[in-house]
């Protein structure tokens, strides 16, 4: 019996894929990439923003009609579309033999074994929206097995107003400790060298089980795990950065010197209205903070352009901003209007051309920064993990301790060696193609 898995949305949807895959693993399912040869298709959803919710629907009819065509048995569908939209699933796609809510997905077997073996149909699975799934199989990696995320709490408490995760993931909720590291544990001996820690926010890691921020002691514990050379913080919100967590990640070797911080604007009007817990004096201090503690920190972060009330000048004061504290990595995303989120009913929507207008002008600006810091690299000797070879070239393709994978930028060198995924080498940087390095294997006994 063949499954055939598609998963979309961020990198804490992925950790809930792949722990499906590693209970459905158990229970003696193959799987496959192809639609034609699935006996079931598993489809886990997004729906943060218009587009992804635009994905996942597509991506649901274009299942369905692989089952009104093929050899597929059971179609079943779990994530955050499926738990915001559940009703209207069932309903409009009939072809849905199974929905699973975001805290429920532990129950994939029990659910793939009722329709097939007991015939059920349209078969749902929501559980309370605050609980936490616990799996005690395996987690199949999708990432090629050199990398791993690793979801250390669910859900937010934040509420800011453009946000609907709340609603679809419930309220925060850490994972234990012991849980953690017991599964970090398990990522080494599969051969992951660098964890990636996810979140809907990482820095407010244990306060709801240990009473305190206990981010900066788990990643103290997760540094003596052999066989893991780097650990990655990503999602931290600024206003929960401590001094605390500043110092670890100065002094632990295998922590990078990397930052995500989703600060989203820097007009404190439309950080007001976001229902932002910072201001821009405040994102100033952290960010100088950071900055003169660890002073190659690369420091990544997300913005929304077009809030609702965005006027021409806040526009501008972001683009200052941005200008000012050259983020070492920067995404933007217009505004998209979520329903039942408190900025759908705000007056002053902004116009869908100039959101986007407002988007790439920031990117503009990112894109001479971005270029510059990279130009600002060449001659510097660096730790690079291969990711993979370049075809038909004496080359690999690999990042740096300031490179997540996927949304950052990558190092092209040239080496003559035979190297596999996940090896570390050390590299000199020679040039800098756009948000791409170029580099050489450095041999430090010819120096």
């Amino acid at each position: 019996m063949k499954i055939l898995f598609v998963s979309l949305g961020c990198d804490k949807n992925l950790v809930d894929t792949e722990k499906m895959l590693g209970i459905l693993g158990c229970d003696g399912f193959q799987f496959t990439d192809s639609e034609e040869e699935a006996d079931v298709i598993i489809i886990n959803t997004c729906c943060f923003i218009g587009d992804a919710k635009e994905e996942s629907v597509n991506t649901i009819l274009e299942m369905a009609r692989c089952k009104e065509e093929g050899r597929c048995k059971a179609l079943l569908v779990t994530g955050c579309l499926a738990q915001r939209y559940k009703d209207e699933i069932l309903t409009e796609i009939p072809e849905v033999d199974g929905i699973l809510g975001t805290s429920s997905y532990d129950q994939i077997g029990a659910m793939v074994k009722q329709i097939l073996e007991e015939k059920k149909e349209h078969v749902s699975c929501f559980r309370d929206i605050n609980a936490l799934p616990r799996t005690d199989g395996g987690r199949m990696v999708t990432t090629g097995g050199h990398y791993a995320f690793l979801k250390i709490a669910e859900g937010c408490d934040k509420h800011c107003t453009y946000c609907i995760i709340p609603s679809l993931r419930g309220s925060y909720r850490s994972v234990p400790m012991e849980d953690l590291l017991q599964e970090a544990r398990g990522l080494a001996a599969q051969g992951v060298k660098e964890l990636i820690l996810v979140a809907q926010e990482t820095t407010l890691y244990g306060v709801d089980l240990y009473g305190e921020k206990s981010l900066p002691r788990l990643l103290r514990e997760l540094a003596k795990i052999p066989g893991i050379q780097w650990i990655r913080i990503q999602y931290c919100y600024p206003e929960e950065i401590t001094d605390e967590l500043i110092q670890v990640i100065r002094e632990e070797e295998k922590v990078c010197h990397y930052l995500d911080i989703p600060i989203q604007h820097a007009s404190d009007p439309v950080l007001k209205r976001m229902g932002r817990r910072t201001n821009q004096e405040e994102l100033r201090r952290i960010i100088g903070k950071l900055r003169k503690e660890i002073p190659d920190i690369a420091i990544r972060t997300t913005l929304i352009s077009g809030f609702p009330g965005e006027t021409e000048e806040d526009h501008e004061e972001l683009m200052a901003f941005v200008d000012e504290m050259e983020f070492e990595r920067l995404g933007v995303f217009a505004y998209s209007l979520e329903e039942d989120t408190p900025a759908a009913q705000m007056p002053d929507q902004v116009p869908q051309e100039l959101k986007e207008e407002r988007r790439d002008e920031i990117m503009e600006l990112q894109q001479e920064i971005a270029f510059e810091k990279a130009e600002s690299l060449v001659g510097r000797v660096l730790d690079v993990m291969i990711e993979g070879k370049v075809a038909d070239e004496p080359a690999y393709v690999g990042r740096t301790y300031m490179d997540s994978p996927n949304v950052d930028g990558l190092i092209f060198v040239n080496a003559d060696l035979q190297l596999m995924s996940g090896d570390f080498v050390r590299v000199k940087v020679t040039g800098a193609a756009e948000y791409d390095l170029i580099g050489e294997v450095y041999d430090e006994s010819a120096q």
